[in-house]
This record gives structure tokens, C-alpha cells and sequence, in this order.
């Protein structure tokens, strides 16, 4: 099994101006040896972790020996965003910190890791911005970008679900069950709840949802603490590769990686719609970016249920860059 490992970057310069003595940045390598095979770095989600495979992966379905991102094939890299609290658990000053600063200290933890390109970049959730932000940053880095149920810039909607996080963790008694119950209600949809629970009881005369709930949120409670999860719903509520006040698609355009934008059909907190506009800004300027959608009721969640979907996708995507098909005439907008 992979075993955890740590990078030191030292005095830090946020976007801020904040100097950070020293980030530990942590970190978990699968599959080949660096050198060896291409190399995928995949970035975690909002409660994630550089975990991706074994009992406690969060992604091992999609991760393994075989499997879409095949480790027979690929050295893969996750690191733990800084302040996720899995490693080191919390970071000071963690309001001094956006997602664009890390992914800024990605780079420079890929730089001493002897990393001087990617094949590709996958994120999901919070780990899709910083996917972006990664692209915006070095537009060339990784030959493939896939921003999975993500968006480049943090909404107004996301915005509004961030800051009533923000005053659940601030202000309830059980802050972290409390706002995960809050967070589960965006992350799925009420097609997905009446589908599994349709109205029934458990034995003790209480709603099953509500017993569900409950166990996310004390779920929660035992694998996080309370500082990490505030400093991770501050960084989402900081994506934004846009700056100096330059249009968004002068900074798309120059993202010279191919594009692959994984949508969830029915994401009420990344909007499809949002990544139809995405697609459609970037596709008047550039040919290499595609679109795929995933048919499904769960919502956001999307991306961690429906395993053969996304395998499909990203088999689709991996084998023909590895291929050096990219040039491809078929849709560049694919429904699953």
C-alpha cells in the first residue's frame, strides 16, 4: 500500500501577501515510479483526502490495477490540500490562503517531487477548481485538464452555500453533523432521496432520511475536526482563475492543455448549464476542450456513484490521449 509522505515548502508568499513559514504538504504516490510511466495527479474533493484507493479510497473504484486510471499504466500522484486536516491538522491563517495559492504550492511540491510535466490533471468538487486554477497557471503543464462537477470560478450560489456553512460551523452546537447535513441537501437531489427512502421508517418510528442524515453528519464528526472543515469551505468559496480583471475567455483561451469539462446532469451545486456556457466561451476560441455529461438523479454526488460512468469517461479520455488521438472528428459533447 501506498504510505504517506511530505513535502516542506518554506515561506510561502499567498496571493495576499501573507508569508507562511512553513507548509507541510502532504501526499500519497500510486501505481509506477516517477520517471517511469505518465503521470496523472488527481485532486481530492472538499472532505477528501490523498486517499484514492484501498478501504478508506475514496475513489478506489476509478483508481487501481485495470481500472480506468490503470496503475499497470500511470504513476499517479494526489497530495492533501494544506489545512484538509488529515495530515497535519489544521493551518494557521488559513483565511491568507485561496485555491489559486493552492495550486500554486501543488506546483511547487510537483517541482521538488522532479515533476516537470503531467498527462493529466483530474479533480472533482473543490479539487476541479483547483484544476483550473493549476491550467491557468501553467497553461502547458498537463497535456489533459478534466474539471470534474466543478467550475473555474466560485458563483454566487456557491457563494451563498459557503457562507451559510459558515455561520452553522460558527454558530450550532454541533457544527460539523449540522453543516454536513446541510452540505448532503446540495450535494444530492429529491429525486435521489424519495428514490431510496420513500417516506419509510425505521423501527424506532423515525424517517429513514433523517437517519441518514444523521449518519453523514456523525460520519463526519469522527474522521474530520471542526478547523479543517472551515478552512476547506473558506478555499471553496476562493476559485477564481480570473485576475487583474482580465475576461474569462482571454484566460481560458491560453490553456493550451486539451480540455475535457465532466459535468453531472443533474448537479444542483455545479450547474451543467454553467459548463454549457464554459464549453461554448472556450470552444469559439480554441478546438481541444469536450464536453461529457453523466446521466444521473444523485446530483452533485454524481461524480463519487456513478463509478462505471465515470470509468467510462476517463477510459475514453486516457486511452485516446495515450493513443495521440486528440484530433478526433467524433462529438466533442458526449452523454453518458
Amino acid at each position: 500500500m501506498p504510505k504517506l509522505d511530505s513535502i516542506d515548502i518554506k515561506n510561502f508568499k499567498s496571493n495576499t501577501g501573507f508569508v507562511f513559514d512553513n507548509i507541510y504538504l502532504s501526499y500519497q504516490l500510486y501505481g509506477q515510479e516517477i520517471g517511469d510511466s505518465p503521470i496523472i495527479l488527481v485532486n481530492h474533493s472538499l472532505t477528501g483526502n490523498s486517499s484514492l484507493i484501498g478501504d478508506k479510497g475514496w475513489w478506489s473504484e476509478i483508481v487501481g490495477i485495470d481500472k480506468a486510471i490503470d496503475l499497470n499504466y500511470f504513476t499517479v500522484i494526489a497530495f492533501d490540500i494544506p489545512g484538509n486536516g488529515y495530515y497535519h491538522p489544521t493551518i494557521e491563517n488559513y483565511m491568507e490562503l485561496s485555491c489559486k495559492d493552492i495550486a500554486k504550492i501543488f506546483y511547487l511540491g510537483l517541482e521538488k517531487m522532479g515533476v516537470s510535466s503531467l498527462f493529466a490533471i483530474v479533480g472533482g468538487s473543490i479539487g476541479g477548481g483547483i484544476t483550473w486554477e493549476m491550467a491557468s497557471l501553467k497553461n502547458k503543464f498537463a497535456e489533459n485538464i478534466i474539471p470534474v462537477a466543478c467550475d473555474w470560478q466560485t458563483s454566487d450560489w456557491i457563494l451563498a452555500n459557503t457562507y451559510l456553512q459558515k455561520r452553522i460551523l460558527k454558530n450550532s452546537k454541533n457544527p460539523l453533523e449540522d453543516a454536513r447535513i446541510h452540505a448532503m441537501l446540495s450535494y444530492r437531489t429529491p429525486i435521489s432521496l424519495n428514490n431510496r427512502f420513500s417516506n419509510k421508517k425505521n423501527e424506532k418510528g423515525s424517517y429513514l432520511v433523517e437517519e441518514w442524515l444523521s449518519f453523514h453528519g456523525e460520519s463526519l464528526s469522527k474522521r474530520f475536526n471542526l478547523e479543517a472543515y472551515i478552512a476547506m469551505n473558506h478555499l471553496l468559496s476562493t476559485v477564481d482563475i480570473t485576475e487583474d480583471d482580465k475576461e474569462p475567455q482571454e484566460v481560458l483561451s491560453k490553456i493550451k492543455s486539451n480540455i475535457h469539462i465532466v459535468s453531472i446532469d443533474s448537479d444542483y451545486y455545479f450547474t451543467v448549464e454553467r459548463d454549457i456556457y464554459t464549453y461554448n466561451l472556450i470552444k469559439s476560441v480554441k478546438q481541444n476542450i469536450y464536453h461529457h455529461i453523466i446521466q444521473s438523479v444523485h446530483g452533485h454526488d454524481g461524480f463519487l456513484i456513478e463509478n462505471e460512468k465515470m470509468s467510462k469517461i476517463l477510459s475514453k479520455i486516457l486511452i485516446e490521449s495515450k493513443n495521440g488521438n486528440n484530433t478526433r472528428k467524433s462529438k466533442q459533447r458526449l452523454s453518458i
